[in-house]
């Protein structure tokens, strides 16, 4: 849905900025070229224009009409493809191409309209948003994350205040995130490990009622500003995460991007997961850097006494980092930690780096995109009375007969099972992995009485199509063996007691005391579950929630909704209890853009935090997205 846009007005400009500095944005319309020369000197990396004023009014009120259709359920999400972008413009001075601070005025816009409490702000430009943080520094209804490129003060806007340790002012302490990147060339593990260990636990307890995201793709491959290596898809990635927030209330609006190509294609990528198409797997080698997790750390310890999530967390400052010995620069380097002129900008776009990343990108986007399913989600549900509570969109199957079950399970296994009563389960599910695994459907749910027998004959189904790594999650007891041996099946147990069989690479038992009343799941999806499934990065995730389940109907419809991410977003899900509330969570989760309330946060218990540390320690060096300290890179089992 495209949504009109508009000017926005002096009134809601001034929700931020003073009415000095608007009145002298105004008078550049009718000033000569000398005149606006001499009034952009007066700014940091700001070039005026007669037109200038009614662009910037038109990237304010396009933001605030995405809010406004986004708050009244006229659309789930958006993205407000503006400029000039807006996160370094300041109450009374305009910054680094930014005239008026977009995201910021949306804020205070969403926050008296609609009387939000909670915003969260997520800014992934490569450059830090220091406007953003001036603005909302002390305000605890904001939380604003940023990561950007620092280099120990020595990137552009070289401020001391980009660092880690700033945290925030007086009520806002804790709510200013800060993760600087102290080298060149991060990459997509680097990015989604500081989602996975500061900003998603940090958001989930925020709780936000609307996420904003100031979108800047110079932190993309091949942009000359920031030098890093993220491809397209992980923004794909990291836009899925934050649709999980604020029942799915999210406003992305544009902010830097100077490699056309890259900024481009992490646009689309947006916009299609945006949209709720399946997300393409993410590409490299799932190991965050030495120097990215140094950051991370320094964040978890400068906002250790500020979060529930990170209270436990034995965790302390770096102080000799590893990228410390090049923070002082060579001269001919310094130009290069500056926001470049215009002139630079569109020079550095035709260089010879520039176009063979766009060679590189052309090639990338047509092995990662594949043809979107036409059906989202199919299922084979047996419970009286649940298909009419799915949603609408969800194909329900047609229980197959004795007869054709029998036909279908031959195809796959000669020595199938036999008796007529049996078959009927194996063969409702048999029916919906393989259109899964032909791409007929995107994903899928079935119910069933059996269902480890299940789940071990659609791992072996999977193996026998050609999968090469199949992620199992198991919530509950297994009655089953299932096979791990071969490196082709990740098993996590999710359950009450430590399984006898567990305790290898491929084999892994979370013990798990859920909060009845609560969601105390938070920690483990986020911090465990997660970073392990992206090292693994399966080819097809299977969810089966069995008997005797240590997991409520919250913490597995947040399971499910955050492995979506994984797989190009192919899940088959076994039910084998018949709570509709339980199918039905699990069936609007895999099927359309969140919408969900996934209950109030609970911290873990330090049982249950324990637990959470034990198998980081012991699987840290195996599955490394799970580090999130120094001494993590060098330790193991």
């Amino acid at each position: 849905m495209h949504v009109p846009i508009r000017e926005g007005t002096e009134e809601e400009i001034m929700l931020v900025h003073s009415s000095e500095y608007l009145q002298i944005v105004k008078s550049t319309q009718k000033m000569t070229e000398e005149e606006l020369r001499r009034v952009s000197e007066n700014y940091d990396a700001v070039y005026f224009h007669p037109d200038t004023y009614h662009c910037a009014k038109l990237a304010v009120g396009a933001s605030l009409q995405l809010v406004d259709s986004v708050m009244s359920g006229k659309v789930c999400n958006g993205i407000a493809l503006v400029r000039p972008p807006g996160h370094h413009s300041q109450r009374a001075a305009a910054n680094g191409f930014c005239i008026f601070n977009n995201v910021a005025i949306a804020t205070e816009y969403a926050k008296r309209k609609y009387g939000l409490q909670r915003i969260l702000i997520v800014d992934w430009d490569i450059h830090h948003g220091q406007g953003i943080q001036y603005i909302f520094e002390d305000d605890p209804s904001v939380l604003y994350f940023s990561w950007h490129r620092y280099e120990h003060q020595q990137f552009w806007p070289m401020l001391r205040e980009s660092d880690y340790d700033a945290i925030g002012q007086g009520k806002g302490k804790g709510f200013n995130i800060n993760v600087p990147w102290n080298k060149i060339g991060m990459g997509n593990s680097d990015y989604l490990a500081a989602f996975f260990h500061v900003l998603l636990p940090l958001a989930f307890e925020f709780d936000p009622e609307l996420v904003l995201v100031s979108a800047g793709y110079d932190s993309g491959i091949g942009d000359p500003e920031g030098q890093m290596n993220a491809t397209p898809e992980c923004f794909a990635h990291l836009t899925h995460f934050l649709m999980q927030l604020a029942k799915g209330k999210l406003c992305a609006v544009l902010e830097g991007g100077y490699h056309l190509k890259s900024l481009s294609d992490s646009v689309f990528m947006t916009i299609k997961t945006l949209l709720g198409d399946p997300i393409p797997q993410v590409s490299g080698e799932m190991v965050p850097c030495i120097s990215a997790v140094e950051s991370i750390q320094n964040v978890r310890a400068a906002h250790k006494t500020y979060w529930k999530c990170l209270i436990h967390e034995d965790v302390g400052l770096l102080q000799d980092l590893s990228t410390k010995s090049h923070s002082v620069m060579e001269p001919e380097l310094v130009q290069s930690s500056v926001h470049p002129t215009a002139e630079q900008t569109v020079g550095k776009s035709y260089s010879d780096e520039a176009i063979k990343t766009e060679r590189f990108l052309n090639s990338h986007m047509k092995k990662i995109l594949s043809p979107v399913p036409p059906v989202k989600t199919s299922a084979a549900i047996v419970s009286i009375g649940a298909e009419s509570l799915l949603p609408i969109s969800v194909q329900v199957e047609k229980e197959i007969n004795t007869k054709d079950c029998k036909a279908l399970i031959s195809r796959f296994y000669s020595d199938g099972v036999k008796e007529d009563e049996a078959l009927i389960p194996f063969g409702n599910m048999l029916a919906v992995l393989d259109k899964i695994l032909r791409k007929e459907v995107c994903n899928g749910i079935v119910e069933s009485a059996v269902g480890s027998l299940c789940a071990a004959v659609a791992l072996k189904h999977c193996t026998d199509f050609g999968l090469q790594r199949v992620l199992c999650i198991f919530v509950g007891e297994m009655d089953t063996e299932l096979s791990v041996e071969d490196g082709k099946h990740l098993l996590v147990n999710i359950c009450q007691k430590p399984s006898e069989k567990a305790g290898s690479k491929y084999f892994i038992s979370l013990n798990w005391k859920e909060d009845t009343e609560r969601n105390n799941f938070f920690s483990a999806a986020l911090g465990f579950i997660l970073p392990v499934a992206y090292s693994y990065q399966p080819d097809l995730t299977v969810i089966v929630v069995g008997p005797n389940r240590s997991l409520g109907i919250n913490g597995i419809s947040l399971l499910t909704s955050l492995l979506k991410g994984l797989a190009e977003s192919r899940i088959l899900a076994v039910i084998q209890d018949t709570e509709i509330k339980l199918v039905q969570s699990v069936a609007k989760a895999l099927n359309k853009v969140s919408t969900h309330d996934f209950g109030v946060y609970a911290s873990a218990s330090q049982e249950n935090v324990r637990e959470i540390k034990l198998l980081r320690h012991q699987l840290q060096q195996e599955w490394k997205m799970l580090q999130c300290s120094v001494r993590d890179c060098f330790s193991g089992s």
